[in-house]
């Protein structure tokens, strides 16, 4: 093929280098700096001569003035192999073209701009072999940095979502394989089966390991029909109540419940079967967890303890009692500790409790924290299986007490009383209430038998009137605590 007489013929340039050489300085440097971003002039040393930038957002980031400094030292260490090269190796072109190197700038506040350069000889007119000047093309690759940082981004957060996802679905596959209860996913209808764990293939027996297997299969016709209308309630109305069934392999009945949801479009039911013995059991835990909840707010402190007496769990009134912030304070600590005289009851408690396997009405005394003490009675057991404890009702007994007393403390008013307090109080301590007593019970007498005369009573008993008057206060007998002593 050949071409006309007026055709112009385009030949290639044997150096770019050779057509910026021919062109006016004032086009030379109009079409470098439309060509790139940056410009370098740098010389055979790879020091940087002269600079050009397009755009204020560039002369906004550099800084630092390149002129003067080699091209090396304003890249980044992992750049300047990079810079090296393409001193070396200006002008070279590749199989796709001219050859671009990204390499990072290192600005004056610590961060990095990067660019692309090309390296393009620049010769003089009719100069030969290797040229005193170059001119690098740089362009900006922040945008492009910025497209790829939000790629990486979006690709981490995919993973992040998918590997939530797996995580999520690997624990529903091992609650729905491990569940103790029959658990059935229809897709649409009773004669889809989508999934049915293992619960579900031993509830319906060997049919439910067949291929093709299906809850038409596997129901007697009533539990069947209960099925269908179940599942209609639930796709129009959106609820539904349980309804009892029977499968063909086991006249046992079962409580049938069902819930929908939807996934990629599609209608699912997840059906749920309930044994007898299973409906049971969970009316039994409720109760526990009833009576749990009574005993936590019982207004009687209550109390669970090893073998030892060391507290295993308390209630909140037992904390109160004790002046307790919480059950963590009291936990491991011996029972011993707020009872009685430390030591003593307890230890005829625990007497009692393992001859005998529980004690009723024990009165002693509990002490607080900081020194309050009520007065108390227990009442304990002695449990055995499953595993072996103790428990203890304490109940504060200070309302039900006699109210009349002596000063701060209360006076027995019966030997029956005074041999309550063995245990309690030291024996030296008994004697000196007894003491008391004997002495008002006197007193008490002396002033029946005068008429309340007070000089008679106190010459009978053989004490002066001062004495008597001291012994009546005391004893809170003297009804006018204001009454002149003669």
């Amino acid at each position: 093929m050949s071409l006309g007489a007026n055709a112009t013929v385009v030949r290639p340039f044997e150096a770019p280098g050779q057509f910026l050489a021919n062109l006016d300085l004032d086009t030379a440097a109009d079409l470098i700096t439309a060509a790139a971003d940056v410009v370098l002039i740098v010389d055979e040393e790879g020091v940087i001569r002269d600079m050009a930038l397009s755009g204020d957002d560039l002369e906004g980031s550099l800084l630092l003035d390149w002129r003067g400094k080699p091209w090396a030292q304003t890249v980044t260490a992992e750049s300047q192999p990079k810079i090296e090269a393409l001193l070396r190796d200006q002008g070279g072109l590749t199989a796709d073209g001219v050859r671009w190197r990204h390499v990072n700038h290192t600005l004056s506040d610590g961060a990095e701009l990067p660019l692309s350069y090309s390296v393009v000889p620049v010769r003089r007119q009719g100069e030969v072999g290797r040229p005193a000047f170059c001119a690098a093309f740089g362009r900006d690759m922040r945008p492009q940095a910025a497209v790829q940082q939000r790629l990486i981004r979006a690709q981490q957060t995919m993973e992040r979502d998918y590997w939530r996802l797996r995580q999520i679905e690997t624990r529903y596959r091992l609650l729905f394989q491990t569940a103790s209860q029959p658990v059935i996913i229809l897709q649409g209808s009773v004669d889809k089966i989508e999934e049915a764990n293992p619960a579900a293939h031993d509830l319906f027996g060997e049919a439910a390991k067949q291929s093709g297997w299906t809850l038409s299969d596997s129901l007697d016709a009533p539990s069947l029909q209960a099925l269908r209308d179940m599942l209609e309630r639930l796709r129009t109305s959106g609820r539904s109540e349980p309804c009892k069934v029977r499968t063909l392999v086991n006249p046992e009945e079962l409580e049938l419940t069902a819930s929908q949801f939807r996934q990629e479009n599609k209608q699912f039911y997840l059906l749920r079967f309930v044994r007898s013995a299973d409906m049971a059991k969970t009316s039994v835990s409720q109760a526990k967890q009833q009576l749990l909840q009574v005993m936590e707010s019982a207004p009687d402190a209550l109390v669970v303890t090893d073998l030892d007496g060391r507290i295993l769990s308390a209630n909140r009134a037992f904390l109160d009692l004790g002046q307790l912030g919480s059950e963590d304070q009291a936990r491991s600590e011996l029972l011993d500790k707020w009872l009685g005289r430390t030591g003593v009851d307890f230890r005829v408690l625990l007497s009692n409790l393992r001859q005998h396997g529980s004690v009723r009405l024990f009165a002693t005394q509990m002490r607080g924290e900081y020194g309050s003490t009520a007065e108390v009675e227990i009442s304990a057991v002695a449990v055995s299986n499953p595993q072996p404890c103790l428990g203890f009702t304490i109940r504060d007994m200070g309302r039900r007490l006699n109210e009349s007393t002596r000063g701060d403390k209360e006076l027995p008013r019966s030997a029956s009383q005074m041999t309550e307090l063995v245990g309690r109080l030291p024996l030296k301590d008994i004697v000196r209430e007894t003491t008391d007593l004997i002495e008002q019970l006197c007193i008490e007498a002396a002033l029946e038998l005068t008429g309340d005369n007070r000089a008679s009573a106190a010459e009978m008993l053989g004490l002066s009137r001062q004495s008597l008057y001291i012994k009546l206060r005391r004893f809170g007998i003297l009804e006018s605590a204001g009454e002149d002593v003669h």
